[in-house]
């Protein structure tokens, strides 16, 4: 998807080639939905995680546990 708004043809026609063919009255509300996530998405993928290592390299219940209860 590019960075232009998408409309709501475009969103109804990407999803009726996603075999989900939508209402008249649904395009609207998917397009600003799928333009949300698009913005999210977006912001995500500016986030600089560094030397964060991937999840599949966490091991839960390896950390020490130091806490008193």
């Amino acid at each position: 998807m590019s960075s232009s708004a998408l409309t709501p043809p475009e969103a109804a026609r990407w999803a009726a080639r996603a075999g989900l063919p939508l209402p008249a009255d649904r395009h609207h509300a998917v397009a600003a939905t799928a333009d949300h996530i698009h913005s999210v998405v977006a912001v995500l993928r500016e986030l600089d995680f560094g030397d964060t290592p991937p999840a599949a390299a966490y091991r839960a219940g390896e950390e020490p546990h130091d806490a008193t209860v």
